[in-house]
C-alpha cells in the first residue's frame, strides 16, 4: 500500500530559502570548460608555424548518456564560466536539502520522529 504525506499548502521556511538562492544561480549548467590549442587553416600563418597554435574553447557536456564537446566562441567564455561555477553551487544545493527537510519535518512533528517515537509504536503495535 502506497502512503502519500499530504503536503501543505503554506510554503515552508526551507522551501522559502531554498527559492531565494535558486534565483542567484542563472544561469546554470553541469560540464566543463577546455582552453584548446589548435591550428587554423590559413597556409603562412605565423602562430601555427611556430606551433603555438590558436587558443579556442571546448564546452564538455553529457548528453544521451555520451559525452559531447562543443566549439565555444570567445564572447561565450565569460558567461559559461558564471554557469558552470553557478551549477556547481545549484548541486551543493540540491545536497543540502535534503538534510533541511528532514529537520524542518523533524521540528514540526516532534512526536512522531526518534527513537521515543519508535519506542511508542512497538508498544502499540498488534503484534507485541
Amino acid at each position: 500500500m502506497l502512503t502519500l504525506v499530504k503536503q501543505k499548502n503554506t510554503s515552508s521556511t526551507v522551501q522559502t530559502q531554498f527559492w531565494d538562492k535558486l534565483q542567484t544561480c542563472w544561469p546554470a549548467l553541469k560540464g566543463s570548460l577546455a582552453q584548446v590549442r589548435k591550428p587554423c587553416i590559413r597556409p603562412n600563418c605565423p602562430a601555427c608555424a611556430s606551433r603555438k597554435k590558436h587558443p579556442n574553447y571546448l564546452l564538455a557536456f553529457t548528453q544521451n548518456g555520451q559525452r559531447r564537446c562543443l566549439y565555444v566562441p570567445m564572447a561565450m567564455v565569460p558567461v559559461l564560466k558564471r554557469a558552470l561555477a553557478n551549477g556547481r553551487r545549484l548541486e551543493k544545493l540540491l545536497y543540502a536539502m535534503g538534510p533541511a527537510l528532514l529537520r524542518e519535518y523533524r521540528a514540526q512533528n516532534p512526536t512522531q520522529t526518534g527513537p521515543a517515537a519508535q519506542v511508542n509504536s512497538r508498544k502499540t503495535s498488534p503484534n507485541s
